[in-house]
């Protein structure tokens, strides 16, 4: 391939969400709220918020507590535990995960269970890359919800909007 030819692919191939895209998840996100319903909301975001005041944060301080809703309407919450080599720290997210799993969810759901996900810490950002990663392992979308330490909304979004153009279970055909 000569210099041009790959100038031209990659101003041909580069992808960004187009903003059709964006409002009609803006819209899926707003249906998603209405069906869940503000009270099963309002008890995931209180969950997420009160299991936070058991995180194990020895080395970083930094508290995080996550609800997860499942497609059946169940709830589970979990929090990070951190290790002290820090790449082996539990997140919020990924515990939630898989606490669900080990109460049986795969066998109630299915393997795509994830409805909602609630992650209650300081300041505002959404889950990491690798927790992401794991949402997407069960579920094609979901809502996602990021309250502080109060449990304040701080942002309200979609898998899909925080994880576009994912490598999911479909690329394997499972």
């Amino acid at each position: 391939m000569t210099v041009e030819n790959i100038s031209q692919a990659l101003k041909d191939r580069v992808w960004t969400p187009q903003q059709e895209e964006i409002e009609s998840e803006r819209r899926w996100i707003e249906a998603q709220v209405e069906k869940i319903g503000l009270e099963i909301l309002g008890r995931l975001i209180a969950g997420a918020k009160d299991v936070r005041k058991h995180a194990y944060k020895p080395y970083s301080g930094y508290s995080v507590g996550a609800g997860l809703l499942t497609t059946s309407g169940k709830m589970h919450f979990s929090i990070n535990a951190e290790a002290v080599t820090y790449t082996e720290t539990d997140h919020a997210e990924r515990s939630v995960i898989t606490k669900a799993i080990s109460e049986g969810v795969i066998e109630i759901d299915g393997v795509e269970f994830i409805k909602a996900v609630v992650v209650s810490h300081d300041g505002e950002s959404g889950p990491c890359g690798g927790c992401r990663q794991r949402i997407a392992q069960h579920a094609e979308n979901c809502l996602i919800i990021d309250v502080d330490g109060e449990g304040n909304i701080q942002a309200v979004t979609s898998l899909k909007l925080l994880f576009p153009y994912a490598f999911t279970p479909s690329h394997l055909e499972k």
